[in-house]
């Protein structure tokens, strides 16, 4: 490996991987992104679409949204013109694969074309936003919503088992999320997108090949998988280590976005610490969920069995939404008013010691784009509960929200020390159920270590050029580090100062800042604030993120002498990687003791008796029982029809 690549290997320690912001971008690429995006607007409009909007962006392409000259609402999706070709023809793939199925909740497809060697697949466009962004908005959905959801799922896969489409073969979504699913608020209906990942299935549901004649069973073709890999967020087991394509992996990318929406995450990694039976969600559906995400493939399949043949049935227990205390942070949370537009970008270190010690790293030979953005430089060999905490802290960047965090696993418990300033009160809740999930889910990791995130507004963001690796760079005139003020002094005890430079230097980063501008952050140090400053130094480009809040307005004048000190040193940086430093605006740790799993928690048995002191009867709720009896367990059910039991399963 040359020095070029083993920086370029360094610098991929930097973002928890999310699509990054134009904002990081330098400017030569910012510029051709825009022009590109600006391309296929004036493609559609050439074509007569009308109402051009960017909808969505992913590892492999560009989605747009439009309207037709009669008023019909379609989507287009693009490729990324730097994919080798192969890639770019999994779009006509896609619209064929699309043309086989035939679901009142599938968007259909109404054509594929190609403008000027650009691919083009036009789709319906289903009403609503994709659970995840309603998921952030919302935070955990209600046990109500969550099993009607779960019902329609069901019916979905279903249908693709049945192999309705022209081709008559059962089908394999592949990349089952909440991104993937388009929910109209209104109606509470879903519809299922994004058939990039869908395959004909080779195994049935029982494991057996499926073939449309003897020679395809006699062919080298079912000895290879024809899977495509999903998100690895929700993705099961088989899927990623490269099992043949089977219905199994829609159930398990089914059962990871509904703990996901029932748990406020956003992967399905969290099952351990924080499981379904501590959501809130009736027993009988808890424990099918479960079972569906459990370690064991027996129990999986056993459970997926389940929730494809009793789903309909437990969707039409009698269910209405409960009123839930507001949900109480367990580490401080600030919300202050928006007076500018947030586009949060995570940075964390200090992820080496997450990683389990002589764990396979099986997947490093996958060549996968999703597999390099998302998983392999970042999660590979980590355990289920450390990815979920990894995960739980990117899903805080989702928000628009400023801060840091530094998690410190000692013998006694778990120290968290957090500033985080969330800059829209409407999505508090929301933000609340993703810290508590942080926390509760760092408190399941029995390890010793200190992790490390900075939240940061990417436009923010200083950009520095250079010629080459060889000139200096150069600060422009005007160039500021960005700040706010407190309007009146915070002060608390100094000796509770949370100093930058406490744990000592990262052993995660790599670049060496010159001395001056070590000296001028001590001298920082020394001033009443909060925040972060982090350098990222490639060939040509030097980004500088930062997010400061002086706390001590009487010394605004040496405060940012000192930042302007930090940016005239610019010019003496060396080498290539990443450093960074934060400041918490006072020591206030809070120790959690360590807990394995989150205990039990269900629905209701009789939920009207959770409803305030008004007659049931007024009310319209039906008077009979409202659930399912408890003994309506997936797991008894199945032990009594393989006979494990004598008695039959009520």
């Amino acid at each position: 490996m040359g020095v070029s690549d083993m920086n370029q290997a360094q610098l991929q320690q930097f973002y928890i991987p999310e699509e990054q912001s134009i904002y990081l971008l330098s400017h030569g690429d910012a510029r051709k992104l825009k022009a590109w995006v600006a391309l296929c607007q004036t493609q559609l409009e050439q074509l007569g679409y009308r109402d051009i909007e960017l909808i969505g962006k992913g590892a492999y392409g560009f989605v747009f949204g439009g309207i037709t000259a009669h008023g019909e609402r379609y989507v287009f999706k693009f490729t990324r013109v730097n994919l080798p070709q192969s890639l770019q023809d999994r779009l006509e793939e896609e619209a064929f694969m699309l043309e086989q199925i035939d679901h009142p909740r599938v968007p259909r497809m109404v054509a594929f074309q190609r403008v000027r060697h650009q691919s083009i697949l036009v789709m319906q466009r289903a009403p609503g936003i994709n659970l995840e962004e309603y998921s952030l908005r919302e935070g955990r959905l209600s046990p109500r919503l969550v099993v009607h959801i779960a019902a329609q799922l069901a019916d979905i896969l279903h249908s693709l088992r049945r192999g309705a489409g022209p081709a008559g073969r059962p089908v394999v979504h592949g990349d089952i999320k909440p991104s993937n699913l388009v929910f109209d608020a209104g109606q509470e209906a879903v519809a299922l997108i994004d058939w990039g990942s869908s395959v004909f299935a080779q195994l049935d549901a029982n494991q057996q090949f499926v073939a449309a004649n003897v020679l395809e069973l006699m062919s080298d073709n079912l000895q290879q998988t024809n899977a495509r890999l999903g998100d690895v967020y929700f993705i099961g087991e088989e899927q990623l280590n490269g099992a043949l394509s089977s219905p199994r992996f829609d159930e398990q990318g089914t059962a990871g976005t509904l703990y996901a929406l029932a748990s406020a995450q956003s992967c399905r990694f969290g099952h351990q610490a924080i499981p379904a039976t501590s959501l809130g969600l009736p027993m009988e559906f808890a424990r099918t969920l479960d079972g569906m995400l459990d370690s064991d493939v027996r129990i999986r399949r056993r459970a997926g069995d389940y929730f494809m043949r009793e789903m309909a049935r437990m969707a039409r227990v009698v269910m209405i939404d409960l009123a839930e205390p507001e949900e109480v942070p367990l580490v401080p949370t600030w919300v202050r008013p928006a007076t500018r537009e947030i586009d949060t970008v995570v940075y964390s270190s200090r992820k080496a010691f997450l990683r389990e010690e002589g764990a396979s790293e099986s997947l490093d030979d996958v060549n996968d784009v999703q597999l390099d953005r998302y998983y392999k430089n970042f999660m590979q060999a980590m355990g289920e509960t450390e990815k979920a905490f990894l995960a739980a802290v990117s899903r805080l960047g989702k928000y628009p929200v400023v801060g840091g965090l530094a998690v410190r696993w000692e013998p006694e418990g778990v120290y968290i020390d957090t500033t985080l300033n969330l800059y829209d009160s409407t999505l508090r809740p929301a933000f609340v159920a993703a810290v508590n999930n942080m926390v509760n889910l760092a408190r399941a990791i029995y390890r010793q270590g200190i992790f490390k995130s900075c939240l940061f507004n990417a436009r923010d963001t200083l950009h520095v050029e250079r010629k080459s690796q060889n000139h200096p760079f150069r600060i422009t005139p005007g160039m500021r580090l960005p700040y706010d003020v407190s309007a009146v002094p915070e002060l608390e005890d100094r000796s509770r100062l949370h100093s930058y430079f406490e744990d000592g230097p990262d052993p995660e980063e790599f670049l060496v800042l010159p001395e001056a501008i070590i000296i001028s952050l001590e001298a920082l140090n020394e001033i009443h604030h909060t925040g972060m400053i982090i350098f990222e130094a490639l060939p040509q480009h030097l980004k500088i993120h930062s997010y400061y809040r002086l706390l001590d307005p009487s010394r605004e004048q040496e405060f940012r002498a000192r930042l302007e000190d930090i940016l005239d040193a610019v010019g003496l940086i060396e080498g290539l990687g990443v450093s960074g430093f934060m400041k918490m605006p006072y020591k206030d740790t809070r120790l959690f003791t360590r807990i394995e799993r989150q205990p039990e928690r269900y629905y209701p048995r009789n939920p009207r008796e959770e409803l305030p002191a008004v007659s049931s009867a007024a009310a319209g709720w039906p008077t009979g029982p409202t659930t399912t009896s408890l003994s309506d367990s997936w797991s008894a059910a199945d032990r009594a029809r393989s006979g494990e039991t004598g008695r039959a399963a009520r």
